[in-house]
């Protein structure tokens, strides 16, 4: 696999797709942290580290509206071919600023909003409605 980060929110967005209530993908720290930050913003219910097979995975349990999941859209913006970075003043507004951005910064992973007001810019990963 060359791009983890595409085949989680692949993941996330086929279970979502299907209605699942809790899909498991391999275990990374950056994929934690995604999670931690879908989490805070109200996409996800919450998130573990499952470490009960051979390969430590997590467990995310995905937010639903009625029958209509709360992830929409999940967006690969910096690819492994074309990687995309952005200054903290060119940072994208999501949907109007109803979704999220998701940045590697020096920092760490952190929203668009977190990283504008800490004026700190970095590889833009992913963005999110």
């Amino acid at each position: 696999m060359t791009d983890p980060i595409s085949d989680y929110l692949t993941r996330l967005r086929n279970a979502a797709a299907a209605g699942l209530q809790e899909v498991f993908v391999p275990y990374s720290k950056m994929k934690a942290e995604i999670s931690r930050i879908l989490q805070e913003e109200g996409y996800l219910w919450s998130y573990e580290v499952d470490t009960t097979e051979a390969h430590p995975r997590l467990k995310l349990k995905l937010k639903y509206q009625g029958k209509a999941p709360v992830l929409r859209s999940l967006t690969r913006v910096s690819k492994p071919g074309l990687r995309k970075y952005v200054g903290s003043d060119e940072i994208p507004r999501v949907l109007g600023g109803l979704g999220i951005s998701i940045l590697s910064t020096s920092r760490g992973i952190m929203t668009g909003a977190r990283a504008k007001k800490a004026k700190v810019g970095g590889e833009l990963l992913a963005q999110i409605w």
